[in-house]
């Protein structure tokens, strides 16, 4: 029966998807309409979830809007149970509300509208080229095609082998195998963290699975790296072949291409390898004979491999989470905070402006003017927005320690600032007090993980009216800081 529904829902979004809609850029701008999408998506997933076929027993409006704000923005906090709580009708609608919010809306909107009209105008092909970084206006919807297929190619190769890594014990019935491997493999691309075991992987027959726990958080490295990023490395890897096969067949037409992988994704890889195999090494070293005790060798590598990666928005846990050592709770914070890679299904201030901030260090101690990375000069915009995104980050993060506090003074508040960068970050991760929370401290996580997956900068963006220009330059000075 929820398929029916399913098929229905599709066809609804096709129908819609294909309408004409028209604004006036001037009423409405991008942001303003990206960050209309996402509430639209909220509210209506809001809707499908207090259905009465979506539940067992029913669900409160509040936690119902706390359910579809963490599936669309793919955080994975949750105040009820999704497998036990929710029928499969209402966990397929978690799912489309997870496909559709890591995606994000607006490009699954876009590229159908295209598809089922065929054109689409000057102006809105403008707004995605920049939400889809791509290089030229021409190549919008070619980039939006291949984001779809990539997604979808990379969770039917997931959902292949969470199935076949599945013991048929754990899950007798092939059915609920199929539903376990879809459901994860696209909860794992995503990022979303949701998963329908209680404990998440920690449950007692999935915690020694290392090959599903080692195929899980391929998909999750793989969404959280970005578009952008996989579609240079898949550039890079055609030419390089097609460059090695003339070097043998044609040696004279062979070709030399500078730069084909950008600073970006160079930055990105760097960062993102850094960041996984430190952490990897840290949680081995401070959970060896913690969490990681009642493991082998190999399950103590994959766990601790499982534990570092998972904190840059994934969500999922193989390890009781209120059980970790302090010193590994804190990694867990600094990885929670630094999050996934921009044009990914992640969230966090992102690799790259955790990357620019750090070279910015280096560069002001050794004296220097200007940031330098790989023999590039960045620019000082993106030098400038790297901090924006960092001081507005911790600004709202600290507004939301600070309210919750107020409203759930009897928590701790090491669980409290757990919660709410695991929310700003759109991680899913949690010390165990988010069911217990009150309806205004959930409201604060509900605004918090809304306001992490959207960015502040882009919420700013939409309210405040930008400059139509700037042709002239005030005298400049220098301001005493230290």
């Amino acid at each position: 029966m929820g398929w029916i529904y399913l098929a229905l829902f599709i066809y609804f979004f096709r129908e819609f998807s294909a309408l004409k809609i028209n604004y006036n850029r001037e009423i409405l701008n991008p942001a303003q309409l990206f960050i209309a999408s996402f509430m639209a998506m909220i509210l209506l997933g809001t809707l499908l979830l207090l259905l009465p076929k979506a539940t067992h027993e029913g669900i409160s409006a509040l936690d119902a809007l706390f359910t579809a704000t963490s599936a669309v923005c793919v955080t994975g906090l949750i105040v009820v149970d999704t497998g036990t709580y929710f029928t499969q009708f209402g966990q397929i609608i978690i799912l489309i509300l997870i496909q559709a919010g890591g995606l994000g809306i607006m490009t699954f909107a876009s590229y159908f509208s295209y598809f089922f009209r065929g054109k689409s105008s000057y102006e809105h092909q403008i707004m995605l080229k920049d939400m889809t970084n791509s290089d030229k206006i021409g190549e919008v919807f070619d980039v939006l095609k291949k984001i779809i297929l990539v997604t979808f190619f990379i969770e039917l190769i997931g959902a292949v082998f969470i199935y076949f890594s599945i013991d048929p014990a754990s899950i007798t019935s092939i059915g609920e195998r199929i539903f376990f491997s879809i459901f994860h493999t696209v909860s794992g691309f995503c990022n979303a963290g949701f998963s329908t075991l209680e404990n998440s992987i920690y449950e007692a027959e999935f915690k020694f699975n290392y090959p599903l726990q080692v195929i899980i958080a391929l998909l999750f490295i793989l969404g959280g790296i970005g578009f952008p990023i996989l579609f240079n490395l898949y550039k890079y890897s055609v030419y390089y072949i097609k460059n090695q096969f003339l070097k043998i067949q044609k040696p004279q037409e062979s070709v030399y291409i500078p730069w084909v992988i950008n600073l970006n994704t160079r930055i990105v890889l760097v960062t993102s390898g850094v960041l996984l195999a430190v952490g990897t090494v840290l949680f081995y070293y401070f959970e060896y004979s913690n969490t990681l005790a009642e493991h082998s060798t190999f399950g103590k590598i994959v766990t601790a491999f499982f534990g570092a990666a998972t904190p840059r928005t994934a969500g999922f846990n193989s390890v009781d989470m209120s059980a970790l050592n302090f010193s590994t709770i804190m990694i867990v914070f600094l990885l929670m905070w630094i999050g996934a890679s921009p044009g990914s299904t992640g969230g966090g201030i992102k690799t790259s402006t955790f990357a620019l901030a750090t070279l910015n260090f280096f560069s002001i101690a050794r004296g220097k003017d200007r940031l330098e990375v790989f023999r590039r000069e960045i620019s000082e915009i993106s030098v400038r927005r790297a901090f924006a995104i960092i001081a507005l980050s911790l600004m709202v993060i600290g507004t939301s320690v600070f309210l919750i506090a107020s409203f759930d003074s009897e928590k701790t508040l090491l669980s409290i600032a757990f919660e709410c960068f695991s929310a700003y970050s759109t991680v899913g991760l949690s010390l165990g007090i988010t069911d217990d929370l009150t309806a205004p401290s959930k409201l604060v996580i509900i605004a918090t993980m809304f306001i992490g997956r959207v960015s502040m900068l882009t919420i700013l963006i939409a309210l405040l009216r930008r400059v139509k220009n700037l042709n002239y330059n005030y005298p400049k000075e220098e301001i005493l800081m230290n």
